[in-house]
């Protein structure tokens, strides 16, 4: 629980979905943020982290640092992914509780769920399978740091809570074609293709897994609304419970910035999971739901994509 008095620390308030919590709280009247780039902390580093988390003494923890990345990113480095996401998680959940932090929430990904989960995708669903290969190093990650606080409330009796988003886009977004997730991508690729007058937009896969896509500001809105609430559960799906093909995705960027591009297929670049819809049952029991829809989620993210990144101006 907080109030408009408690001193809150993002962890990762750079990123994408920690930018969105901090502005949010910001918005909200929450003045008492703690707020660190990796220069001046290093979250890999445990002494370093351990020594932060005791100085400050936090009344409420957001763990949105992560080492993130796109499908190709993830299954080319999966040791990078692997070690610093176990390293960051365990560095700030343990220093918390050793700092006297009774609150922590950490944010995963959808990605925990096996690759040929059950659809939607349960809570309980969670290792009834195995998982889809190519993000199998984040997925552990995120797994490990979920059970470490669920443990860690369970046994020491401590409010650390786990949520799971499934993929987001919005302001601050990565949009690098390469390593970014498809939906900054297929944005930067379609802008790029309209620059460049080609008649072709090149499409990872075969376009026919689906994925489910929420705006970040609602993520954000989430996370804030849960700090407020008391909550039985160990981590709660947090989605807007519609999901798409990656072709229809194309087609609908591609409708809002007014081109016509004929798909073409790079099948030599894997699908990953074949679907990922997320059950939100639990997050709506406690009156939640998302308030944006991909209309005005593409403007906001849009606008930004031209304003804040003047590098993918001139194409």
């Amino acid at each position: 629980m907080i109030d408009k008095n408690s001193k809150i620390f993002i962890a990762g308030h750079r990123g994408m979905v920690g930018s969105a919590i901090k502005r949010k709280l910001l918005e909200k009247g929450y003045k008492k943020l703690i707020l660190k780039n990796r220069k001046s902390l290093n979250l890999i580093n445990q002494n370093q982290t351990f020594k932060f988390l005791k100085k400050i003494k936090p009344d409420f923890v957001v763990l949105a640092a992560a080492k993130v990345g796109g499908i190709i990113a993830n299954s080319n480095h999966k040791d990078k992914f692997l070690y610093e996401n176990l390293q960051i998680q365990n560095n700030v959940i343990h220093g918390s509780y050793l700092a006297g932090v009774k609150n922590l929430f950490l944010l995963g990904s959808s990605c925990i769920y096996p690759k040929y989960c059950k659809q939607p995708m349960k809570e309980s669903y969670l290792l009834t399978g195995p998982l889809e290969e190519t993000n199998d190093a984040y997925s552990i990650a995120k797994i490990a740091g979920l059970k470490m606080c669920e443990y860690y409330s369970n046994m020491l009796r401590l409010n650390y809570k786990s949520f799971m988003p499934p993929n987001m886009y919005g302001p601050n977004d990565n949009y690098d074609p390469k390593n970014s997730h498809f939906y900054p991508a297929l944005l930067r690729k379609i802008y790029q293709s309209k620059k460049r007058n080609k008649k072709y937009l090149e499409i990872w896969g075969s376009g026919k897994v689906k994925r489910e896509l929420m705006f970040v500001e609602d993520f954000a809105e989430a996370i804030i609304f849960f700090m407020k609430k008391k909550i039985k559960e160990p981590f709660i799906n947090i989605g807007v419970g519609k999901d798409y093909s990656i072709k229809w995705y194309a087609e609908f960027l591609m409708k809002k910035m007014n081109v016509k591009l004929k798909i073409k297929y790079d099948k030599s670049k894997p699908d990953g999971m074949p679907k990922k819809c997320l059950d939100i049952t639990v997050s709506r029991k406690y009156g939640w739901r998302p308030k944006n829809n991909l209309d005005k989620g593409f403007v906001l993210t849009f606008n930004d994509f031209l304003k804040k990144n003047t590098l993918y101006k001139n194409f």
